[in-house]
């Protein structure tokens, strides 16, 4: 693992270097790391990557004119091309008023630790990281008489330095580490198939629970699914189970972002202060969460990480902003921004989550007498400008309160602003296996196409 020092002191340099050569403000960004997964299906390691990575980037503005290079050459003469090439692209490039730096107020490092970085994410053997995936998938295997053969599983695992300068004197840099295990085995019956996963995601492999788990879980989800039959087409309650309702969420988070605000591409630009959504639905983004997988102490622009109210009880609070957005939309930047190592910041989200509510999944459920469990979501039917949205789902049929048979083939369609509002229920279950963070969510009518 590098010397964090060495690379921070590196960033601090490259962004000093650009104000020499002519630039009017400079950002540094390095980043080295490392990574390792495997999959194996049937025993048999199916395929392995044990790489490194490094890079580093420059972003520079002469007046309002920006330019930007990077590379993975770190030598002295490898760092001189990428800052020259970045003062050449400045100077043809169209000046922008709404370019810079974060004003200098804003920037900073979120004290604390945040719990990003475990070693143990990367310090098992490589024939230990092989044994958890080939241990997963056999206890999947052997889970059930049903379950007969298998997509594959996987482990995976990797850690990554980050670090970001200015030349407004911001400096600073973290460490990330993280590892998943996971499996999909297939289900059987009468001739037809059906494949079913789960997976664990954590900052070091305890926080994974055991293989034979995650292997028997994925196995008890294609089981369950077996013999799906079709609904007729119709106007019901529709349950989201947690892995699905993250993608509504993830939905909303591409619709408050400050882009899609000022380039008038959302089905919500223009409505901060207006009621969006049910008044059981708070949702906040959160960069600070100790060990989340959105959390950062700034962001990629050197912006102290916060959290912000987006909805508060139905009520749209804030966009998703950089430096860049808040200057078009004359507001303040959130602390949003999220870049590669070249080119000018976009907007990101930290753990962006759904206030959970009081009520257990069972309770949602038997709340329903005639409706639809979603569990798996296919296709990208969702226009953001308008809000209309359309997806293939499956899951389970829910009659009179209870989860019935498996159902298959449907689409379920609405509109994502009538969506928000029709939110009847939040669930105390929230799936925190990534940055987007859901529970069980009920939405009180949506049309359910079947056949």
């Amino acid at each position: 693992m590098p010397g964090v020092s060495s690379l921070q002191s590196l960033a601090e340099d490259i962004a000093a270097r650009a104000k020499a050569l002519g630039a009017d403000a400079a950002e540094c960004m390095v980043r080295e790391g490392a990574g390792f997964s495997v999959r194996v299906r049937l025993g048999a390691i199916e395929k392995l990557t044990d790489s490194g990575s490094k890079g580093i980037g420059v972003r520079l503005l002469r007046g309002r004119s920006s330019g930007s290079a990077y590379g993975s050459d770190f030598t002295d003469a490898g760092l001189e091309r990428m800052l020259r090439s970045a003062i050449e692209a400045a100077g043809v490039t169209a000046e922008d008023a709404f370019a810079g730096l974060p004003d200098e107020a804003e920037l900073g490092s979120a004290g604390g630790d945040l719990r990003l970085f475990d070693p143990a994410a990367s310090a098992l053997s490589s024939a230990a990281k092989i044994d958890l995936a080939k241990r997963c998938e056999q206890a999947a295997l052997d889970a059930d008489p049903a379950v007969t053969h298998s997509e594959g599983a996987f482990f995976s695992s990797g850690w990554m330095y980050w670090g970001l300068a200015n030349s407004l004197g911001f400096s600073g840099g973290y460490r990330t580490a993280s590892c998943a295990l996971g499996a999909s085995p297939v289900a059987a019956s009468n001739g037809l198939k059906e494949r079913g996963s789960w997976y664990e995601v954590g900052r070091r492999p305890e926080a994974l629970g055991s293989a034979e788990a995650i292997g028997r879980t994925a196995a008890a989800r294609a089981v369950r699914r077996l013999r799906p039959r079709k609904m007729r087409t119709t106007a019901a309650p529709v349950v989201f189970e947690p892995g699905a309702a993250k993608s509504l969420l993830g939905h909303l988070a591409a619709a408050v972002s400050g882009s899609a605000a000022y380039r008038r591409s959302s089905f919500l630009a223009g409505r901060l202060g207006e009621t969006v959504a049910a008044p059981q639905v708070t949702v906040f983004d959160d960069s600070l969460t100790p060990g989340g997988f959105g959390s950062s102490p700034f962001d990629d622009e050197g912006v102290r990480g916060r959290k912000t109210a987006v909805i508060a009880e139905g009520r749209l609070e804030s966009y998703l902003l950089n430096s860049y957005a808040a200057r078009k939309l004359a507001l303040r930047t959130t602390g949003n921004a999220a870049r590669g190592l070249s080119g000018a910041a976009g907007i990101g989200h930290g753990n962006f989550e759904i206030v959970p509510g009081g009520a257990a999944p069972e309770e949602i459920v038997a709340s329903v007498k005639d409706g639809l469990y979603v569990t798996d979501l296919i296709g990208f039917g969702v226009n953001l400008v308008t809000g209309d949205y359309s997806r293939g789902a499956s899951g389970f049929r829910i009659e009179n309160g209870r989860l019935t048979h498996p159902v298959s083939e449907v689409t379920i369609g609405g509109n994502l602003a009538d969506m928000l509002r029709a939110i009847e229920a939040v669930g105390n279950d929230p799936d925190r296996r990534g940055a987007t963070v859901a529970p069980t969510i009920k939405i009180a009518k949506m049309t359910i196409a079947g056949q």
